[in-house]
């Protein structure tokens, strides 16, 4: 079969979810499946994948799944113990001091909160955090999620401690062989590695600047009663100032620092900054912005998680400082986790894995229940209790709440990511093809030739969308990018760069993360509402990118070790 009818038979799956996701505007609870059953037929009759390795995907997948729901359930189950504590009553009431405007709220709780908790955890906790922490502020479900799916963006190639980078890069490349191209030319690795790193955070500080603007204009659009770009608009000199106040100590920190601490870092020098401004109303506009009222909201703009300010009766009211201080916890034991080499080492010893399921190599999956993020929040949640003198009977109700929130996207991702691991896992067949994946990325740089750079970080995002992860397109799509930019004699270390910052942009519309943070606050069902609109930050996300990657290689000649070996 042509190479290019095989690519466009690739993309089947992909195109599927979008007509029914946002063309039909069908829930996801359908379209996933019917997407899942296709792509299954599509690997068994085209690709020749084994019976035997799409049944060990799909088990990995579902092992991937339960990994996920773990996340989600800890998310939920801190956000109602808060519910029931008095803790997020008093969270609402400290944002009065800082400002009632929704745009200045969603630029700190979102923006500079979510991108700190990316950092340090990465793999859609910001979401699922952020998203219903917003609904208790009073945004609406949707207009959260929104939101919530666009901090999945600048930080995301150093999230969870730089792993996209530190695993997805490194296991992507052939790193013996560039080492010891590297090594012949009296270099190395760790500085190619770094060099990466560097680009990473200057091409991400560069497009990510404007992003706290595009998400208050988008939230502003969409969810205010005058459906006006204008009224987002008026606060482009405070959205602008945070984020420079993210990006100049986020870039310092990935050119001299390297992968694991940019946005953590960014994070908390920008809020350091941020929130003390907003209070003194530095570059604030004369108007204040809020939703309609929500007696007002469509139907569709509704979650089925409500938090009502007297949920809490007869109990002695909590500080503001007292109900921020579980998801201070959250951050310090995150990080924690991921860099304390003893802590990680115990957290991680409890695992439940499978490797080369069914005999087919490379098929494993384990899960580890302390150290991903949904063990860590569990134990915020029991010191949430105990800091905030909780009755068993309101930690009860708290579970039962989450665990009925979380029935609805255990059902959605069942079918999501084991169609994930059949794309991902199709390259071995007994017609020697190259995986889906990497044919779809083919058929994109066969079209373009020359100006390749331009659409690298839309291959990037394509392979985010496809596994919702950025660390697993860097893993299959780095090594690609790489013999791309040898081919047309240009920088490989810049080539991957593009790769890592698309893939980062390309989680904002990954179908899972999507319907992930959709779970959190009660909101499935609605996906294809919000992929529509964040699509277009993403399209921004990689048109900008692309141009930077186009103007500094074919332009400027941007450079590398390996082609100055060459």
């Amino acid at each position: 079969m042509h190479d290019s009818l095989l690519a466009l038979l690739a993309f089947t799956p992909l195109l599927l979810a979008g007509v029914l996701l946002i063309g039909l505007r069908m829930a996801a609870r359908i379209a996933m499946p019917i997407v899942f059953a296709v792509t299954a037929v599509i690997a068994l009759l085209v690709w020749d994948m084994t019976a035997t390795r799409v049944l060990a995907s799909t088990l990995q997948g579902l092992m991937l799944t339960v990994a996920i729901l773990w996340i989600i359930f800890g998310a939920i189950l801190l956000l109602n113990t808060l519910k029931h504590s008095g803790g997020i009553t008093a969270i609402r009431n400290g944002f009065s001091g800082i400002s009632p405007d929704r745009r200045v709220q969603a630029i700190i709780v979102a923006w500079l909160f979510g991108c700190f908790i990316e950092g340090a955890s990465g793999f859609g906790t910001p979401a699922a955090v952020a998203a219903p922490l917003m609904v208790a502020l009073g945004f609406p479900a949707l207009a959260a999620v929104v939101v919530g799916m666009m901090i999945q963006s600048t930080p995301v190639s150093f999230g969870a401690v730089g792993t996209p980078i530190v695993v997805g890069v490194s296991g992507g490349l052939d790193q013996g062989g560039i080492s010891a191209a590297l090594e012949a030319g009296g270099g190395g690795w760790l500085d190619y590695f770094h060099l990466i790193a560097g680009e990473v955070a200057v091409i991400h500080g560069i497009v990510g600047m404007l992003m706290p603007l595009i998400m208050v204009v988008i939230m502003v659009r969409f969810f205010g009663a005058n459906r006006s770009w204008k009224e987002g608009l008026s606060i482009t000199p405070f959205a602008l100032f945070a984020g420079i106040s993210f990006v100049v100590p986020y870039v310092l920190a990935g050119v001299l620092l390297g992968p694991e601490f940019p946005s953590m870092i960014g994070a908390m020098v920008g809020l350091a900054i941020v929130v003390p401004a907003a209070r003194r109303g530095f570059l604030l506009p004369k108007d204040t912005w809020d939703f309609p009222p929500s007696s007002a909201w469509p139907d569709q703009w509704i979650g089925k998680l409500v938090i009502k300010t007297d949920d809490v009766v007869g109990k002695t009211p909590i500080s503001t400082f007292m109900g921020w201080v579980p998801y201070v916890l959250l951050a310090v034991l995150l990080v924690a986790s991921r860099t304390i080499e003893p802590l990680k080492s115990a957290l991680t010893s409890l695992a439940f894995g499978w490797t080369d399921i069914l005999g087919e190599a490379g098929v494993s999956g384990s899960i580890q229940p302390l150290y991903l993020p949904g063990g860590i929040l569990l134990a915020v949640v029991l010191l949430t209790a105990l800091l905030h003198r909780m009755r068993l009977s309101e930690l009860r109700a708290a579970f039962g709440e989450s665990t009925r929130t979380l029935a609805g996207a255990g059902f959605v991702l069942v079918f999501t990511i084991p169609m994930v691991r059949i794309l991902i896992n199709s390259g071995v067949n007994t017609s020697d093809l190259v995986s889906m994946p990497v044919a779809m990325a083919s058929l994109v740089a066969d079209g373009v030739g020359g100006i390749y750079p331009l659409f690298a970080p839309a291959v990037g995002a394509l392979g985010a969308f496809i596994a919702g992860s950025n660390t697993v397109s860097n893993l299959m799509l780095s090594d690609f990018q790489f013999n791309i930019a040898q081919q047309l004699g240009v920088s490989t270390a810049f080539m991957v760069a593009l790769q890592a910052v698309g893939a980062a942009a390309g989680n904002m519309i990954a179908i899972h993360n999507v319907v992930a943070a959709s779970a959190t606050v009660g909101l499935l069902g609605r996906e294809g509402e919000t992929i529509r609109k964040t699509l277009l930050p993403t399209i921004y996300y990689v048109l900008a990118a692309g141009l930077i990657g186009l103007i500094a290689i074919q332009l400027w000649g941007i450079s590398d070790p390996l082609l100055r070996i060459g």
